[in-house]
Parts: structure tokens; C-alpha cells; sequence
């Protein structure tokens, strides 16, 4: 989906890593609510990298840089093209 934007395709992606809902609230955190697990962030970040076709380096592996939809979304803004 070309046009699809940024937030929309992050959704996507989020929805193929947890089978849960995603909080109506973009900036709730998606480990304390539970819908992530350390477990869950290298699938979350493989699967954003193949979506925006980017690389995120091993010293961005940390779950702060993508607690939340408006987190991630600003992380993809900075760093993809």
C-alpha cells in the first residue's frame, strides 16, 4: 500500500508482532501495558526494519526508544527515508 503513512504501516507492523490490541492512546507504553516483552522487541524491530527499510543499530536495541506508538513513530521519522 504506497500511500499508506508512516503511523498506519507502524501500526501494520505492531500488529503482526502481538496478537493484542494497541492502546487507543499513542503514548502508553506498550511494555507496561504488556502488549510487548523484551522478548518481542527483536521481532518488532526486525519487522521495522524490513517495513521502512531501515537498520537499526545494535546501541538502539533499547525498549525506551520504542515504549510507544509516538515513540517508535518519532524514531522512524528520524531515521528513515
Amino acid at each position: 500500500m504506497p500511500n499508506a503513512t508512516r503511523r498506519e504501516r507502524l501500526v501494520r507492523v505492531l500488529k503482526t508482532v502481538t496478537t493484542q490490541p494497541l492502546p487507543a492512546d499513542d503514548e502508553e507504553s506498550l511494555f507496561e501495558s504488556g502488549l510487548l516483552d523484551s522478548f518481542a522487541l527483536p521481532d518488532l524491530v526486525s519487522a521495522l526494519e524490513q517495513e521502512f527499510s531501515i537498520k537499526v543499530p545494535d546501541r538502539d536495541l533499547n525498549p525506551r526508544k520504542f515504549d510507544s506508538v509516538a515513540r517508535i513513530d518519532t524514531y522512524l521519522e528520524e531515521h528513515a527515508s
